[in-house]
Protein backbone atom coordinates (compact mmCIF):
# COMPACT_ATOMS: atom_id res chain seq x y z
CA UNK A 1 0.00 0.00 0.00
CA UNK A 2 1.87 4.01 -1.22
CA UNK A 3 1.39 6.33 1.81
CA UNK A 4 -1.00 8.53 -0.65
CA UNK A 5 -3.52 5.80 -1.31
CA UNK A 6 -6.29 4.74 1.03
CA UNK A 7 -6.21 1.00 2.72
CA UNK A 8 -8.12 -1.43 1.05
CA UNK A 9 -9.83 -4.71 2.53
CA UNK A 10 -7.03 -6.88 1.28
CA UNK A 11 -4.38 -4.64 3.24
CA UNK A 12 -6.44 -5.34 6.25
CA UNK A 13 -6.42 -8.82 5.92
CA UNK A 14 -3.14 -9.05 4.65
CA UNK A 15 -1.99 -7.52 8.20
CA UNK A 16 -4.62 -9.85 10.10
CA UNK A 17 -3.16 -12.94 8.72
CA UNK A 18 -6.54 -13.74 7.39
CA UNK A 19 -8.67 -13.93 4.33
CA UNK A 20 -10.25 -10.93 2.59
CA UNK A 21 -13.44 -12.66 2.26
CA UNK A 22 -12.67 -13.16 6.40
CA UNK A 23 -12.16 -9.59 6.94
CA UNK A 24 -14.93 -8.86 4.97
CA UNK A 25 -17.76 -10.81 7.25
CA UNK A 26 -15.92 -9.12 10.35
CA UNK A 27 -16.03 -5.75 9.24
CA UNK A 28 -19.36 -6.23 7.64
CA UNK A 29 -21.03 -7.11 11.32
CA UNK A 30 -21.36 -10.99 10.52
CA UNK A 31 -19.08 -12.69 12.53
CA UNK A 32 -21.68 -14.36 14.80
CA UNK A 33 -23.44 -15.65 11.37
CA UNK A 34 -19.71 -16.99 10.24
CA UNK A 35 -19.12 -18.62 13.39
CA UNK A 36 -15.62 -16.50 13.23
CA UNK A 37 -13.98 -16.76 16.66
CA UNK A 38 -13.74 -13.58 18.86
CA UNK A 39 -9.89 -14.15 18.87
CA UNK A 40 -9.92 -13.34 14.23
CA UNK A 41 -12.15 -10.88 14.96
CA UNK A 42 -10.00 -8.28 17.11
CA UNK A 43 -6.62 -9.13 15.17
CA UNK A 44 -9.46 -7.95 11.92
CA UNK A 45 -10.60 -5.06 13.71
CA UNK A 46 -7.52 -3.76 15.51
CA UNK A 47 -5.79 -3.79 11.86
CA UNK A 48 -8.43 -1.75 10.55
CA UNK A 49 -7.96 0.64 13.46
CA UNK A 50 -4.24 0.69 12.50
CA UNK A 51 -4.24 0.74 9.04
CA UNK A 52 -7.01 3.58 9.25
CA UNK A 53 -9.90 1.87 7.01
CA UNK A 54 -13.26 2.42 6.75
CA UNK A 55 -15.64 0.22 4.92
CA UNK A 56 -17.22 1.79 1.93
CA UNK A 57 -20.57 2.30 2.68
CA UNK A 58 -21.64 2.45 -0.82
CA UNK A 59 -20.52 -0.59 -1.80
CA UNK A 60 -22.65 -2.26 1.21
CA UNK A 61 -25.35 -0.06 0.50
CA UNK A 62 -25.42 -2.21 -2.33
CA UNK A 63 -25.32 -5.68 -1.22
CA UNK A 64 -27.92 -4.86 2.09
CA UNK A 65 -30.43 -2.60 0.54
CA UNK A 66 -29.55 -0.31 3.00
CA UNK A 67 -27.54 3.22 3.78
CA UNK A 68 -28.30 3.26 7.24
CA UNK A 69 -28.60 7.07 6.44
CA UNK A 70 -32.15 8.92 8.04
CA UNK A 71 -33.09 11.40 6.60
CA UNK A 72 -34.48 14.45 8.28
CA UNK A 73 -36.51 17.63 7.16
CA UNK A 74 -37.30 20.14 10.16
CA UNK A 75 -39.17 23.46 10.18
CA UNK A 76 -37.03 25.49 12.58
CA UNK A 77 -35.96 22.93 14.76
CA UNK A 78 -32.33 22.76 14.59
CA UNK A 79 -32.13 26.15 16.31
CA UNK A 80 -34.93 25.52 18.87
CA UNK A 81 -34.01 25.35 22.71
CA UNK A 82 -36.74 23.19 23.53
CA UNK A 83 -37.72 21.13 20.22
CA UNK A 84 -34.04 20.51 19.31
CA UNK A 85 -34.53 17.72 21.92
CA UNK A 86 -36.88 15.88 19.38
CA UNK A 87 -33.18 15.46 17.09
CA UNK A 88 -31.48 14.85 20.10
CA UNK A 89 -33.65 11.85 20.84
CA UNK A 90 -33.71 10.38 17.41
CA UNK A 91 -29.60 10.87 16.95
CA UNK A 92 -29.66 8.77 19.98
CA UNK A 93 -31.82 5.77 18.74
CA UNK A 94 -30.63 6.27 15.51
CA UNK A 95 -26.75 5.72 17.00
CA UNK A 96 -28.67 2.71 18.69
CA UNK A 97 -29.38 1.00 15.45
CA UNK A 98 -26.00 1.60 13.88
CA UNK A 99 -27.64 4.76 11.09
CA UNK A 100 -26.68 8.49 11.08
CA UNK A 101 -29.10 11.27 10.79
CA UNK A 102 -28.78 13.51 8.11
CA UNK A 103 -31.06 17.07 8.68
CA UNK A 104 -32.51 19.51 6.39
CA UNK A 105 -33.93 22.54 7.82
CA UNK A 106 -36.71 24.36 5.67
CA UNK A 107 -37.34 27.46 7.17
CA UNK A 108 -40.82 27.34 6.75
CA UNK A 109 -40.83 26.90 2.79
CA UNK A 110 -42.60 24.16 1.12
CA UNK A 111 -40.29 24.52 -1.85
CA UNK A 112 -37.18 24.07 -0.03
CA UNK A 113 -38.92 21.20 1.88
CA UNK A 114 -39.93 19.19 -1.50
CA UNK A 115 -36.33 19.79 -2.96
CA UNK A 116 -35.23 17.88 0.35
CA UNK A 117 -37.49 14.92 0.20
CA UNK A 118 -36.33 14.70 -3.66
CA UNK A 119 -32.71 14.69 -2.64
CA UNK A 120 -33.01 12.18 0.13
CA UNK A 121 -34.89 9.55 -1.56
CA UNK A 122 -32.36 10.20 -4.53
CA UNK A 123 -29.80 9.14 -2.07
CA UNK A 124 -31.78 6.06 -0.49
CA UNK A 125 -32.31 7.04 2.91
CA UNK A 126 -33.36 4.42 5.05
CA UNK A 127 -36.48 6.50 5.79
CA UNK A 128 -37.27 10.36 6.65
CA UNK A 129 -38.74 12.14 9.68
CA UNK A 130 -40.67 14.76 9.40
CA UNK A 131 -39.94 17.57 12.81
CA UNK A 132 -41.90 20.77 13.33
CA UNK A 133 -40.94 23.27 16.55
CA UNK A 134 -44.90 23.39 17.71
CA UNK A 135 -47.60 20.80 17.07
CA UNK A 136 -48.68 21.35 13.76
CA UNK A 137 -50.78 19.66 11.08
CA UNK A 138 -47.95 19.67 7.31
CA UNK A 139 -48.64 19.16 3.75
CA UNK A 140 -46.26 16.21 2.78
CA UNK A 141 -44.99 16.80 -0.97
CA UNK A 142 -45.21 13.94 -3.33
CA UNK A 143 -42.42 11.42 -4.62
CA UNK A 144 -42.57 9.45 -1.13
CA UNK A 145 -43.91 6.50 -2.49
CA UNK A 146 -41.83 3.49 -1.23
CA UNK A 147 -40.38 6.01 1.57
CA UNK A 148 -41.14 4.77 5.27
CA UNK A 149 -42.13 8.30 6.93
CA UNK A 150 -42.48 9.04 10.54
CA UNK A 151 -43.70 12.96 10.90
CA UNK A 152 -42.81 13.62 14.71
CA UNK A 153 -44.98 16.61 16.42
CA UNK A 154 -47.12 17.42 13.38
CA UNK A 155 -49.52 15.07 11.75
CA UNK A 156 -49.58 14.65 7.58
CA UNK A 157 -52.97 15.98 6.41
CA UNK A 158 -53.38 12.89 4.15
CA UNK A 159 -52.99 10.63 7.31
CA UNK A 160 -51.27 8.19 5.66
CA UNK A 161 -47.97 8.25 8.06
CA UNK A 162 -47.37 7.35 11.43
CA UNK A 163 -47.07 10.14 13.48
CA UNK A 164 -45.54 10.76 17.25
CA UNK A 165 -47.74 13.47 18.88
CA UNK A 166 -47.36 14.95 22.52
CA UNK A 167 -50.21 14.03 24.79
CA UNK A 168 -51.42 17.73 25.37
CA UNK A 169 -55.06 17.12 26.02
CA UNK A 170 -53.62 14.47 28.56
CA UNK A 171 -50.94 16.96 29.89
CA UNK A 172 -53.73 19.61 30.86
CA UNK A 173 -55.59 16.68 32.82
CA UNK A 174 -52.61 16.49 34.10
CA UNK A 175 -52.40 20.23 35.00
CA UNK A 176 -55.98 19.58 36.94
CA UNK A 177 -54.63 17.26 38.66
CA UNK A 178 -52.15 19.10 40.24
CA UNK A 179 -54.45 22.08 40.82
CA UNK A 180 -57.17 20.46 42.71
CA UNK A 181 -54.23 18.45 44.73
CA UNK A 182 -53.09 21.83 46.49
CA UNK A 183 -57.18 22.11 47.19
CA UNK A 184 -57.67 24.41 44.78
CA UNK A 185 -61.25 24.85 43.16
CA UNK A 186 -62.07 28.35 41.88
CA UNK A 187 -60.21 31.57 40.94
CA UNK A 188 -58.07 29.82 38.35
CA UNK A 189 -56.79 31.69 35.68
CA UNK A 190 -55.23 30.80 32.27
CA UNK A 191 -52.95 33.09 30.58
CA UNK A 192 -51.69 32.64 26.72
CA UNK A 193 -54.36 31.40 24.58
CA UNK A 194 -53.13 32.47 20.91
CA UNK A 195 -54.95 31.99 17.39
CA UNK A 196 -51.32 31.32 16.01
CA UNK A 197 -51.27 28.14 18.66
CA UNK A 198 -54.44 27.94 18.74
CA UNK A 199 -54.68 23.45 17.92
CA UNK A 200 -52.22 23.18 20.80
CA UNK A 201 -53.76 25.70 23.64
CA UNK A 202 -57.36 23.96 22.68
CA UNK A 203 -56.25 20.64 23.44
CA UNK A 204 -54.74 21.73 26.81
CA UNK A 205 -57.16 24.11 27.93
CA UNK A 206 -59.79 21.26 26.94
CA UNK A 207 -57.70 18.56 28.87
CA UNK A 208 -57.54 20.85 32.15
CA UNK A 209 -61.38 21.89 31.81
CA UNK A 210 -62.26 18.27 31.72
CA UNK A 211 -60.25 17.47 34.84
CA UNK A 212 -61.41 20.36 36.57
CA UNK A 213 -64.69 19.63 35.94
CA UNK A 214 -64.79 16.62 36.90
CA UNK A 215 -64.13 17.79 40.23
CA UNK A 216 -67.13 20.31 39.94
CA UNK A 217 -64.33 23.11 39.72
CA UNK A 218 -63.75 25.73 36.67
CA UNK A 219 -61.17 27.98 34.86
CA UNK A 220 -62.47 31.86 36.23
CA UNK A 221 -60.86 34.07 33.42
CA UNK A 222 -58.60 33.26 30.14
CA UNK A 223 -56.48 35.77 29.47
CA UNK A 224 -55.25 35.62 25.20
CA UNK A 225 -51.98 36.75 24.54
CA UNK A 226 -48.97 35.71 22.32
CA UNK A 227 -46.87 33.05 23.90
CA UNK A 228 -43.90 35.08 25.28
CA UNK A 229 -43.42 36.94 28.28
CA UNK A 230 -43.85 40.75 27.32
CA UNK A 231 -47.15 39.81 26.27
CA UNK A 232 -47.87 37.60 28.64
CA UNK A 233 -46.59 40.07 31.15
CA UNK A 234 -49.02 42.65 29.98
CA UNK A 235 -51.83 40.29 30.09
CA UNK A 236 -51.44 39.50 33.56
CA UNK A 237 -51.10 43.21 34.82
CA UNK A 238 -53.74 45.00 33.18
CA UNK A 239 -55.83 41.78 34.94
CA UNK A 240 -54.51 42.63 38.07
CA UNK A 241 -54.49 46.29 38.06
CA UNK A 242 -58.77 45.81 37.43
CA UNK A 243 -58.54 44.17 40.89
CA UNK A 244 -58.43 40.57 39.44
CA UNK A 245 -56.82 38.06 41.95
CA UNK A 246 -56.45 34.19 41.48
CA UNK A 247 -54.96 31.58 43.12
CA UNK A 248 -53.33 29.47 40.73
CA UNK A 249 -52.16 30.82 37.35
CA UNK A 250 -51.90 28.43 34.27
CA UNK A 251 -49.57 29.30 31.76
CA UNK A 252 -49.71 27.44 28.31
CA UNK A 253 -45.85 27.83 28.27
CA UNK A 254 -42.61 28.18 30.46
CA UNK A 255 -41.76 31.82 28.88
CA UNK A 256 -45.36 33.08 29.32
CA UNK A 257 -44.67 31.76 33.14
CA UNK A 258 -41.86 34.09 33.33
CA UNK A 259 -43.82 37.56 32.73
CA UNK A 260 -46.30 35.76 34.89
CA UNK A 261 -43.96 35.78 37.61
CA UNK A 262 -43.01 39.45 37.10
CA UNK A 263 -46.36 40.68 37.02
CA UNK A 264 -47.45 39.28 39.80
CA UNK A 265 -44.20 40.30 41.64
CA UNK A 266 -45.02 43.49 40.88
CA UNK A 267 -48.23 44.18 42.90
CA UNK A 268 -46.69 42.19 44.95
CA UNK A 269 -47.96 38.78 45.04
CA UNK A 270 -45.79 35.77 46.66
CA UNK A 271 -45.58 32.69 44.38
CA UNK A 272 -46.41 30.35 45.54
CA UNK A 273 -47.50 31.78 49.34
CA UNK A 274 -50.24 34.02 47.66
CA UNK A 275 -50.47 33.09 44.48
CA UNK A 276 -49.56 29.28 42.40
CA UNK A 277 -48.15 28.65 39.31
CA UNK A 278 -48.03 26.07 36.84
CA UNK A 279 -47.16 25.58 33.32
CA UNK A 280 -46.44 23.51 30.10
CA UNK A 281 -43.19 22.74 28.65
CA UNK A 282 -40.81 21.44 31.49
CA UNK A 283 -37.77 23.65 29.77
CA UNK A 284 -34.62 24.23 31.50
CA UNK A 285 -35.87 27.85 31.87
CA UNK A 286 -38.06 26.40 34.39
CA UNK A 287 -35.61 25.60 36.60
CA UNK A 288 -33.66 28.65 36.53
CA UNK A 289 -37.17 30.41 38.02
CA UNK A 290 -37.48 31.42 41.72
CA UNK A 291 -39.40 29.26 43.08
CA UNK A 292 -38.54 26.68 40.67
CA UNK A 293 -41.47 26.40 38.03
CA UNK A 294 -44.11 23.19 38.17
CA UNK A 295 -44.37 22.07 34.31
CA UNK A 296 -46.27 19.57 32.29
CA UNK A 297 -43.31 18.37 30.16
CA UNK A 298 -43.29 17.81 26.80
CA UNK A 299 -41.31 14.79 26.37
CA UNK A 300 -39.75 15.52 22.80
CA UNK A 301 -36.29 13.89 23.47
CA UNK A 302 -38.43 10.89 24.01
CA UNK A 303 -40.78 11.47 20.99
CA UNK A 304 -37.25 11.50 18.81
CA UNK A 305 -36.34 7.90 20.26
CA UNK A 306 -39.78 6.70 19.41
CA UNK A 307 -39.82 7.99 15.69
CA UNK A 308 -37.02 6.07 15.09
CA UNK A 309 -38.16 3.10 16.32
CA UNK A 310 -41.10 3.16 14.35
CA UNK A 311 -39.37 4.55 11.11
CA UNK A 312 -36.62 0.80 11.46
CA UNK A 313 -39.82 -1.55 11.84
CA UNK A 314 -41.77 -2.19 8.57
CA UNK A 315 -44.62 -3.72 11.13
CA UNK A 316 -45.14 -0.35 12.88
CA UNK A 317 -47.33 1.68 11.54
CA UNK A 318 -49.98 3.13 14.60
CA UNK A 319 -49.53 6.47 15.46
CA UNK A 320 -48.22 6.98 18.97
CA UNK A 321 -49.35 10.05 21.57
CA UNK A 322 -46.69 10.23 24.34
CA UNK A 323 -47.46 11.49 27.99
CA UNK A 324 -46.31 14.66 29.74
CA UNK A 325 -45.03 14.18 32.42
CA UNK A 326 -45.88 16.60 35.45
CA UNK A 327 -41.95 18.53 36.74
CA UNK A 328 -42.39 18.96 40.25
CA UNK A 329 -41.27 22.57 41.27
CA UNK A 330 -41.49 25.49 44.19
CA UNK A 331 -44.18 27.04 42.39
CA UNK A 332 -47.48 25.10 43.99
CA UNK A 333 -48.58 25.15 47.44
CA UNK A 334 -51.41 23.78 49.21
CA UNK A 335 -54.27 26.01 50.27
CA UNK A 336 -53.16 25.08 53.86
CA UNK A 337 -49.96 26.21 53.77
CA UNK A 338 -50.22 28.78 51.83
CA UNK A 339 -52.05 30.01 54.65
CA UNK A 340 -49.70 29.19 57.29
CA UNK A 341 -46.50 29.74 55.93
CA UNK A 342 -44.58 32.86 55.23
CA UNK A 343 -43.87 33.16 51.17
Amino acid sequence: MSRSSKPTLSDVAARAGVAATTASYILNGRTLEMRISSDTEARVNQAALELGYRPNRTAQSLRTASTRIIGVVTDYVAGGMFSARILAGANAAARAQDHVLMIGETDGDQGVMTDLVHEFVDRQVDGLLFVTRTTSSIKLPKGLEGTRVVTVNCVDRSTKYPSVLPDDHGGGRRAAEAILSIGVRDDIVVVGQSPTSEALASARIAGLEEGLRDAGAQIAARLDCPWNLDDAYDALAGWLEAGGRPKVVVCLNDRIAWGVYHALADIPLAVPGEVSVISFDGSELGRWMRPTLASVALPFFEMGEEAVRILLDPQADEPVVMEMPLLGGDSLRSVARAGSVAP
